[in-house]
């Protein structure tokens, strides 16, 4: 009587080779969506894959005890570029559809009686192909982590200092930034400095709060910039509870992606400033810091309030000016400004009114009647420049 054993399914098996890797390619054009969509030539590629699979199992089969062959040695007859376009969740999918394969051929392939350790060695070898796929991609998604995060740092660098060259858009397409809509930047600090994994945890919040974002991290000062079609300043101020407890600064919305270093140069002046008002709300506006930033030399904040506060009133008729000025210069009293001026109260009254209508701040809030008291002093120096220079 003839006795059979492993090496007569071995033998077996090497003779169906064909036959599996014919019928895996069949599920694999009947089960997956992403495959059919592949080009003729990278089919052709999934198919060596597969191919090389079944050998590779072949060969492990011939000799158990040594470690199967991984995912690096199975994709290694095909390009790069195939390897760069297939997911794990691809990888994963086909390593299914060739176990299920072997699976369905092991009663032919096997000799009788050896069915079940066919099986059973499939199964085996399967598993330590799908570990090693998801620690091949771990270690990728990890390089392409780090990798991510040192071009993001950069680009948020090259934002803040305003370098805006023709590459911006092409690094931050490469961090999955859309484009659409109006951006902002947001700045503060945290107690400690952030490690890796408050780091991933912030840019997940930021990624959810809107549909751009990019996060910087220097030191405790971390810098948001945010991006999208809805209201970032609500977007915005979601994401208070990330930072530390000390003053945070939203920059003035903008346009593009661009002119997001105007929006940052805002922030950051507004953070350096915000000391100077203890009682700031949180998050605070960089424009509603407009005083403080030019107490701390900011330019910028300078020409903003002569333009947007001083000069409306200065080309304003009905003397509003001059009763804003009075009305300051008396301590804030309605009553001394009207003798001041030989008018009734309500005229100074009117005419603070249109003081609100013409820029937006209101003399008779306390904290917006020192805005405008600014603003004057540096439109009036201003003026006396501009008539010296004459």
């Amino acid at each position: 009587m003839t006795t059979t054993g492993p090496s007569d399914s071995l033998q077996r098996l090497r003779d169906g080779n064909g036959i599996l890797t014919a019928a895996a390619l069949r599920r694999l054009d009947e089960d997956l969506a992403w495959y059919r969509a592949l080009p003729a030539e990278d089919r052709s590629w999934v198919g060596l894959v597969a191919q090389s699979g079944i050998a590779a199992f072949t060969s492990w089969f011939a000799d158990p005890s040594r470690p199967p062959h991984g995912v690096n040695e199975i994709f290694s007859a095909a390009p790069p570029e195939l390897t760069r376009s297939i997911s794990l969740q691809h990888t994963l999918q086909l390593v299914r559809i060739v176990v299920e394969v072997v699976e369905e051929h092991s009663d032919s392939l096997a000799v009788p009686g050896m069915e079940r350790d066919l099986r059973e060695a499939v199964l085996r070898y399967s598993r330590e192909v799908a570990f090693s796929a998801a620690e091949v991609y771990a270690r990728a998604a990890e390089v392409r982590g780090a990798w991510d995060a040192r071009l993001e740092a950069l680009v948020v660098d090259a934002l803040i200092r305003g370098d805006g060259d023709h590459s911006l858009r092409s690094r931050v397409s490469a961090l999955g930034w859309g484009g659409k809509g109006e951006v902002l930047v947001m700045v503060g600090t945290t107690e400690t400095a952030l490690d890796e994994v408050r780091t991933a945890d912030l840019r997940r919040a930021t990624r959810r709060a809107t549909a751009d974002a990019l996060v910087g991290i220097h030191g405790d000062r971390v810098v948001l910039v945010l991006g999208g079609s809805g209201d970032l300043q609500a977007a915005a101020a979601t994401l208070l509870p990330r930072f530390g407890p000390g003053p945070v600064i939203i920059g003035p919305t903008v346009s593009s992606l661009e002119d997001a270093a105007r929006s940052a140069r805002a922030a950051l002046a507004g953070l350096a400033a915000a000391p100077a008002w203890p009682q700031a709300p949180r998050p605070v506006l960089a424009d509603d810091l407009l005083p403080e930033r030019v107490l701390t030399g900011d330019t910028t904040a300078r020409r903003t309030l002569v333009a947007q506060a001083y000069r409306p009133l200065e080309e304003s008729a009905g003397s509003v000016l001059e009763t804003l000025s009075a009305y300051l210069g008396t301590g804030r009293s309605l009553e001394a400004a009207a003798r001041h001026l030989y008018v009734h109260p309500n005229t100074v009254r009117y005419r603070l009114r249109k003081v609100s209508d013409l820029t937006g701040w209101d003399p008779l809030d306390a904290r917006e009647s020192f805005v405008l008291q600014i603003a004057l002093a540096l439109g009036q120096l201003s003026t006396a420049q501009q008539t010296t220079q004459y």
